[in-house]
């Protein structure tokens, strides 16, 4: 008797610890269960999003950069001869090791010297070899020697286009220059087209090269890639997205400030993809007092170029420059001021043709 008594505690005491094991797992199935029907949903759209921005971030290189549009333009570069224009065929190294091909297009022997040389920093797509219609236009009009310049992951360059990239191949491109013993170091002259604007700009607002450059030239570029993902894709969540979401920026928009070059803005106001008050926008808030903006009605975004008073202009900015800076000699010159740098400031003007 005393066995069953003893059999049945043991059995009561296992149901009961079954029971109780049970409703705790009960219970933690159904905190679950409620966690998950309330909040799972909360931390399965942030996990989405955050794949989704991870994606994004790493796929923001190929909505910004076409190397090889159109097709070819990695393997096939159209050379100056083409044209009828004299050039070396250059390969350089950039600061972190990459090869940069470049052309160097000189004027004849006797002027190479004297003439200005144009560093010409492309946009987002082709390779610079589909440029050398417009360089003709620059050589012939403007007397000038021209560097095209590659960046990296472009036409016949090693490495991959990136923002810190394209701004360190403009940098190699202003050293190179400086090894060379026949040009003319007081008139270097940096032009960018759309992306390659606001290459042009970074390079420009960067203390230890703003001094080896005479002036800058840009044409249709943008204020910034946040701008212009909003203006593109007109989503208003980007409005609320943070800086840190662009693997790419290109704030111009705010290095322009820094500038102290001459820089002259050429603006088409039939631009469909960069809208021509972003010009307007880098041109008001420039930190250069000899700043001028010129505004061809009929210029598009790739072909202002083509418009007739367009090489006109180019020549007539770069006469200002020319004639300002030797009339600032002659004051440092007569009142003794060699070497001292005199405020000389230009009306901000804004010419539309």
């Amino acid at each position: 008797m005393g066995g069953y008594v003893r059999i049945s505690r043991i059995v009561g005491t296992l149901i009961s610890i079954t029971l109780k094991v049970w409703a705790y797992s009960g219970l933690v199935m159904v905190i679950c269960f409620l966690l998950y029907y309330f909040y799972g949903g909360v931390f399965a759209f942030i996990l989405l999003i955050f794949a989704t921005t991870g994606i994004l971030y790493q796929a923001e290189d190929n909505f910004l950069f076409y190397p090889e549009l159109p097709s070819h333009s990695r393997v096939f570069v159209p050379i100056p001869s083409m044209y009828g224009l004299p050039y070396e065929n250059i390969f350089v190294r950039a600061s972190d090791g990459t090869m940069l091909h470049m052309f160097f297009i000189c004027q004849p022997k006797e002027r190479k010297h004297q003439s200005p040389t144009i560093v010409f920093l492309h946009g987002n797509a082709g390779n610079m070899g589909h440029r050398l219609q417009n360089s003709v236009g620059l050589y012939h009009n403007l007397h000038c020697n021209i560097l095209l310049v590659e960046y990296r992951g472009y036409g016949l360059s090693e490495g991959s286009p990136s923002e810190d990239g394209l701004y360190a191949d403009a940098r190699a491109s202003i050293d190179y220059l400086y090894t060379r013993n026949d040009i003319n170091f007081s008139e270097i002259i940096v032009f960018g087209r759309s992306l390659g604007g606001a290459v042009a700009i970074d390079l420009a607002s960067r203390a230890d090269y703003a001094d080896k450059i005479w002036c800058v030239l840009v044409e249709n570029t943008f204020t910034s890639i946040p701008e212009m993902a909003k203006v593109l894709l007109g989503w208003k969540l980007l409005q609320y997205l943070p800086l840190a979401f662009y693997k790419n920026k290109f704030l111009s928009l705010f290095k322009v400030l820094q500038l102290r070059v001459p820089i002259l803005f050429v603006s088409g106001l039939s631009d469909t993809l960069v809208p021509p008050r972003m010009m307007v926008d880098l041109h008001n808030r420039c930190g250069s007092a000899r700043k001028q903006l010129v505004q061809f009605q009929t210029g598009t975004h790739n072909e202002t170029w083509t418009v007739k008073g367009y090489y006109h202009a180019l020549a007539v900015f770069l006469q200002s420059c020319r004639l300002r800076t030797a009339g600032e000699k002659t004051h440092n010159v007569q009142n003794g001021l060699v070497g001292v740098e005199i405020p000389c400031p230009w009306t901000s003007k804004v010419q539309t043709i």
